[in-house]
C-alpha cells in the first residue's frame, strides 16, 4: 500500500511537471488565438487556414493505426513519448526560424514551410499521444484517472496563466513588432517542450501486456470491422467523437471571425488569450467536482452540449462588441478543459486493457471527419458565410449529444 501511493505521487510529479511546460508551451501557439491571428497574418486565404488547420488535427489520426501496430508488440512505450516531444520541439524551433526570416519579406515561404513544420507537429502528437494514454492507463485505476485528469489539467491551466501573460507581454503595442513576436513565442514553446519531456525521465514504466496475436499491418486492418462489431460503445464513442469534431473545426475561426468583423488588432491577442485560460482555470474545479459524483460518460455529455452553444454565442456576443465578444473565449476554455478532462477518461473506461494500444490507435484512425472538416469549415465560411457555418456546427453537436445520451 505504501509503494503504491509512492507510485502514484511519482506519477502526478511526472505528469503534472509535464503538463505545467506543455500548457506553458501551447499559450505560445494557442489554436483558437496566436495561431490563426499569425496565419492571417501570412495569407488572407480561408482555404489555406484550413488546410493548415486540417492538417493540425488530422495528421495524428491518419498515421494513428500505423504507429499502434507498430507499438503494440513493445513493452515499453515511454520511449516512444520522449521522441515524439522531442520531435514537437523541433517542429516549434522551424517554425520560430521561418517566422523570423520569411514571415515579413516572404510570407508564402514561411507558409510552404510551416505545411512541413505543422505536420510533422502534428504526426509526433499522434505518436506520443497513444504512448502517453497507455502509460496513463498502466499507472492508474480507473476510479483514479478522472481525479488525476482534473488535477493535471489544474496544473497545466495555472501554467497557461503565466504564458498567457507572457503572450500579453509580447504583442502589447509597446512590445516586440512583427514578425518578431511571433518567432519569439515559438522559440519559448520549443524550449518549453524540452524541459516538459524531463519529467517522464524519472518515472518508472511497469511492463505493457504485449498482444501475443501475429498478423501483418493488412490484416491488422481487417479486424477492425470485428472490432467495432464486437463492443457497441467502442463504435458510437467513434461515431459521437467523430460528429462532436465539428466543435473543434470552428474553434479557431472564432479569432478569424472577430478579426474580419469586429476590426480587432494584435492587444485582443494576449486579451483573449488570458480570457480562454481563465476559463480553463475554474472549469478544472468544476468538471473535477462532478467527474467523481457523475461520472465520465454523463461529463463527456455535457462537454458537448456546451460545444453545441458556442457558435450561437459567439454570433449574439459579437453584436456587443470586441469587450464583450471576449466572453466567449472563457466558455472556450470552459470546454477546452472539459473535452481533455472528460473524453479520454470515458475512452479508457470502455476499452480493453489487454488490447488498449490497438484500440487507441484505432480511435484515431478512425477520426476521419477531424482530419477534413478544417478544410471544410474553411470552404463553407467561404461560400456561405460565418453565421451560417456557425449555426450549422451548432446543429450537429445536439446530434452529437443526442447520441451519446440515447446509449444505454
Amino acid at each position: 500500500m505504501k509503494e503504491n501511493k509512492k507510485s502514484i505521487k511519482l506519477t502526478y510529479f511526472s505528469f503534472g511537471w509535464h503538463s505545467f511546460f506543455l500548457a506553458l508551451t501551447m499559450s505560445m501557439i494557442d489554436f483558437n488565438t496566436v495561431f490563426p491571428a499569425l496565419i492571417s497574418e501570412l495569407s488572407k486565404s480561408k482555404i489555406i487556414f484550413g488546410a493548415l488547420y486540417a492538417i493540425l488535427l488530422g495528421a495524428p489520426n491518419i498515421f494513428n493505426m500505423i504507429f499502434s501496430h507498430f507499438m503494440r508488440k513493445h513493452h515499453y512505450k515511454k520511449k516512444f513519448l520522449i521522441l515524439g516531444i522531442y520531435m514537437r520541439g523541433f517542429s516549434f524551433l522551424g517554425m520560430s526560424l521561418s517566422t523570423i526570416f520569411f514571415a515579413k519579406n516572404n510570407p508564402m515561404i514561411a507558409v510552404y514551410l510551416f505545411f512541413i513544420w505543422v505536420f510533422i507537429f502534428s504526426a509526433s502528437g499522434g505518436f506520443a499521444g497513444i504512448a502517453y494514454s497507455n502509460l496513463i492507463a498502466k499507472l492508474l485505476s480507473t476510479h483514479e484517472r478522472g481525479q488525476f485528469y482534473a488535477v493535471k489539467q489544474f496544473i497545466g491551466s495555472t501554467a497557461s496563466i503565466m504564458g498567457g501573460l507572457v503572450i500579453g507581454k509580447i504583442f502589447k503595442s509597446s512590445g516586440l513588432v512583427y514578425p518578431y513576436n511571433y518567432g519569439i513565442s515559438l522559440f519559448i514553446g520549443f524550449l518549453g517542450l524540452v524541459i516538459a519531456s524531463l519529467g517522464f525521465y524519472i518515472l518508472k514504466e511497469p511492463a505493457s501486456e504485449v498482444e501475443t496475436e501475429e498478423y501483418k499491418f493488412i490484416e491488422f486492418l481487417k479486424l477492425v470491422p470485428e472490432i467495432l462489431k464486437n463492443n457497441k460503445k467502442f463504435l458510437n464513442y467513434i461515431i459521437v467523437e467523430n460528429i462532436s469534431s465539428f466543435s473543434l473545426m470552428i474553434l479557431p475561426f472564432y479569432m478569424v471571425f472577430a478579426k474580419d468583423n469586429l476590426g480587432i488588432d494584435k492587444n485582443y491577442i494576449g486579451k483573449y488569450l488570458m480570457y480562454q485560460i481563465t476559463g480553463m482555470v475554474i472549469s478544472n474545479i468544476v468538471w473535477g467536482f462532478f467527474i467523481k459524483r457523475k461520472g465520465t460518460k454523463k461529463m463527456t455529455g455535457d462537454c458537448i452540449l456546451i460545444g453545441a452553444i458556442l457558435p450561437i454565442l459567439a454570433i449574439i456576443l459579437s453584436k456587443f462588441g470586441p469587450n464583450i465578444y471576449a466572453v466567449l473565449f472563457f466558455i472556450i476554455g470552459f470546454v477546452a478543459s472539459g473535452r481533455r478532462i472528460t473524453f479520454e477518461p470515458y475512452l479508457l473506461d470502455i476499452i480493453p486493457s489487454n488490447k488498449r494500444v490497438t484500440y487507441l490507435g484505432i480511435r484515431g484512425t478512425l477520426n476521419i471527419l477531424m482530419i477534413i472538416m478544417p478544410l471544410v469549415g474553411a470552404t463553407i465560411i467561404k461560400l456561405f458565410g460565418y453565421y451560417f457555418t456557425f449555426l450549422l456546427v451548432s446543429i450537429v453537436m445536439f446530434f452529437a449529444y443526442y447520441l451519446l445520451k440515447k446509449e444505454n
